[in-house]
């Protein structure tokens, strides 16, 4: 009889559920979208009941026709800092959930940095202060909500992000729990001590009693229940008796999904932006050019630590050059177009649209296109602003070579924009080292999976896991070092007009 794990992929956009089998293939999967809102300028907001029911839903559809004994565990991976507030009692959200993307709090931040508390956040959850994170989405909802605060000092309310929602409406209400991956995300969680930040929680004014206890990313955090009379959640149209097994926040579950179990290794998410981790081990790596320290994922006893950094516009782009420009009417034409010509003809797109992220860090920076010349053509500039989600991403892996003392032998991807072979290929000539494609691009849900599988035993350990990932291809570096050089420093001088 076939088994299988269930991976539970709540992303920024939508509900997905994928099932594995022992092979780590997929075996059946279904999504829905929910719905976001923007209340006001730089407030974002979801319905935390409408992403239980959609997650719900796509469990059982994935789930139709598979046997009851079949599905061994449940592995979950979500949007990282996004908050729920709940009643303890009946389960019901007390306001929408805060998305991660939400700068209610900037304000709130801005004071706190005035107030000296920068160094101090950075040293002991190694993020940077700012609304991104999930702590001052707390203070700002206890300090707004009638009746919030005493319901949370009475233990009458909870607070936690998406994984562990999920986890209490699957338990009903049983389980108020996290993993140590997205505790790490939240700006109050002590990454050296590995436990809420006391000092931290009571500047912010957060009782400890709303929290959810801190458990490692592999093992039992409980059991499905069924839906029962109440409102506090349970699987309905599932079995009760699953052990939820695995959790990891999203980006950390991809590393995981990408077999870098090993000191070192790194991965690139192409997506709307880029999200880079790398794993540096059993120690934090303190950064000083922007880069984020977070846990990557505990298991058996063990923390493993990453070093993280963002490009803010990378996919967008090419939707920038389809929608605004009307240069290519498909996201994927842009490889044909681009590979049309053999260079950019010393064409620079620097995407700044929202910015510069990782190692920049310039709010203001705005997008500009460079070295334009009589000869230039739409390929030239569609090629140009390809490299420029390769510059990006040379830019932070540089910086975490440079910060961790950890060289890069090789980068392994995911992401829509992988498909991308032209995009691939310069990626690997302009870092020197190999760029890795997987056959199985859902390495989100993958990462989820295998958290859980070892949980229960269904893999035996990381070096059966190693032996499932499979490779698609592998993108060697053709140039040299004088060629990259020159390539990278006409990036670095575009870079500069704008900072």
């Amino acid at each position: 009889m076939e088994r299988y794990i269930l991976a539970l992929d709540e992303g920024t956009t939508s509900c997905r559920a994928i099932l594995f089998d022992e092979q780590g293939r997929a075996a059946g999967s279904a999504q829905h979208e929910f719905a976001t809102v923007f209340p006001q300028a730089g407030w974002v907001e979801q319905d935390a009941n409408e992403i239980w029911q959609k997650q719900l839903q796509v469990m059982r559809d994935a789930t139709a026709g598979v046997g009851v004994e079949q599905i061994r565990a449940i592995g979950i991976t979500n949007q990282r800092e996004t908050l729920v507030v709940w009643d303890a009692q009946t389960g019901e959200p007390l306001h929408p959930a805060i998305v991660w993307q939400c700068r209610r709090t900037s304000a709130l931040c801005e004071a706190l940095k005035e107030g000296g508390w920068e160094d101090e956040v950075r040293a002991r959850t190694g993020l940077l202060l700012d609304p991104y994170f999930s702590g001052t989405k707390l203070k700002w909802l206890l300090d707004t909500v009638p009746g919030l605060r005493e319901q949370a000092e009475q233990g009458r309310a909870l607070a936690g992000t998406i994984d562990s929602w999920l986890i209490w409406k699957l338990t009903e209400g049983a389980v108020h729990a996290t993993d140590v991956s997205n505790a790490s995300r939240t700006m109050l969680y002590n990454i050296h001590t590995l436990e809420w930040d006391a000092d931290i929680l009571a500047k912010l004014g957060i009782p400890a009693a709303m929290l959810p206890e801190v458990k490692p990313s592999s093992g039992i955090f409980g059991y499905t229940r069924l839906l029962g009379d109440g409102a506090c959640g349970g699987a309905e149209g599932l079995p009760a008796g699953i052990p939820i097994a695995g959790v990891a926040g999203d980006q950390q579950a991809a590393l995981f999904g990408q077999g870098c179990f090993d000191t070192g290794m790194a991965k690139n998410t192409y997506g709307t932006g880029c999200f880079l981790l790398k794993n540096t081990g059993d120690a934090p790596v303190a950064s000083a050019k922007g880069l984020l320290t977070t846990i990557a994922w505990q298991i058996d006893g063990r923390t493993t630590y990453a070093l993280e950094g963002s490009v803010f516009t990378a996919g967008s782009v090419m939707q920038w050059l389809r929608d605004g420009l009307g240069l290519i009417a498909h996201a994927s034409d842009s490889e044909a177009l681009a590979a049309s010509v053999a260079d950019t003809l010393g064409v620079y797109f620097v995407p700044a649209f929202t910015g510069l992220g990782t190692p920049y860090w310039n709010a203001d920076a705005r997008g500009m296109i460079t070295g334009l010349t009589r000869g230039a053509t739409s390929a030239h500039l569609v090629r140009a602003a390809l490299e420029s989600i390769a510059y990006q991403t040379a830019d932070v892996l540089n910086t975490m070579t440079e910060e961790s003392g950890l060289p890069l032998t090789e980068l392994r991807v995911d992401g829509g924009a992988v498909a991308n072979g032209l995009l691939m290929q310069f990626q690997a000539d302009l870092l020197g080292v190999s760029v890795i494609r997987p056959v199985l691009l859902e390495t989100t849900a993958l990462g989820a999976a295998y958290l859980a599988g070892l949980g229960v035993g269904f893999w035996s350990g990381v070096d059966e896991l190693r032996e499932l990932w499979a490779l698609d291809r592998t993108f060697e570096p053709e140039r040299d070092e004088t060629w990259r050089a020159e390539v990278y420093g006409g990036w670095k001088k575009a870079v500069g007009y704008q900072l």
